[in-house]
């Protein structure tokens, strides 16, 4: 049974129904967007990045490697078309938060994406090398809402075992570190406390982020490929260097890490 309106409980976790349809879907949004903003029907790239940074989309842009897409029908993004070794990429920035990345998740699966990789700027847990480096998200502490809208049990959020396994191999051979291992996502960057960074130590997190365990749950419950890399650029504030992302604001070797996952998900397609 759950709390009635007159409660003081938190309702993140009443009146969920979660083997229930939703009223609400991706197809419907894309649908009217398409309508009122008299755009044509075109898939999305196979591949689709999310940059909730930017950098990547910025870089991109200036360098010239980046068109907008006009027909992508999202209301709130825009979304950008890239080539590397003849595959195209589609890729959105500035989507921040576990909310928003699975309304993009939503809307790009619906729009014709096959998988999808996120990387998101995080901060130093556990250290494993001096920032910048990445970490393949083998899982992700639920410490946000969204995920347990399409879930109700379990601690963590996981990648796909062997999705993940052959991420990891194809990310030896990138010449930036890769770890692999778990992080945290919240939803309030600015209420890390004490606390909650010690218990996140005790259970072996290397980094907190905000969006990896929504996704993961996501593409568990909806059956979707996805893999979140947490690109470790900070100590939570705590240094004069810290947010410093390297040559070209770290966009090139996030390129790089986005290019062997998807050779690695086409190879085990």
């Amino acid at each position: 049974m759950t709390d009635g309106p007159d409660s003081d409980s938190s309702p993140l976790f009443d009146a969920k129904e979660y083997d229930e349809p939703s009223v609400f879907t991706p197809k419907a949004l894309l649908d009217n967007a398409r309508q009122q903003k008299d755009l044509s029907e075109r898939p999305v790239p196979d591949v689709c990045v999310l940059d909730p940074d930017g950098d990547i989309v910025r870089q991109l842009k200036a360098a010239g490697d980046a068109r907008k897409d006009d027909a992508w029908p999202g209301y709130h993004t825009d979304l950008y078309r890239f080539e590397r070794n003849g595959e195209e990429f589609g890729i959105v920035g500035c989507a921040v938060g576990a909310s928003f990345a699975v309304l993009l998740a939503e809307q790009l699966f619906a729009a014709g994406c096959e998988f999808l990789i996120s990387v998101t700027s995080s901060g130093q847990i556990v250290p494993k090398d001096d920032p910048p480096y990445f970490v393949l998200i083998e899982r992700a502490l639920r410490d946000e809402g969204t995920s347990h809208h399409y879930r109700s049990e379990g601690r963590y959020a996981a990648l796909d075992d062997e999705l993940g396994a052959s991420v990891e191999e194809a990310c030896r051979r990138v010449s930036r570190p890769v770890y692999t291992g778990a992080t945290w996502t919240t939803d309030a960057p600015f209420r890390e406390t004490e606390t909650a960074i010690a218990r996140a130590r005790s259970e072996e997190i290397l980094a907190v982020e905000m969006e990896a365990a929504a996704l993961y749950t996501f593409a568990e419950v909806r059956e979707r490929p996805v893999v979140c890399f947490a690109h470790v650029t900070n100590q939570l504030g705590q240094t004069e260097d810290d947010f410093e992302k390297g040559d070209a604001a770290g966009s090139r070797d996030a390129v790089a890490v986005i290019e062997a996952a998807a050779t690695a998900w086409r190879s085990s397609d």
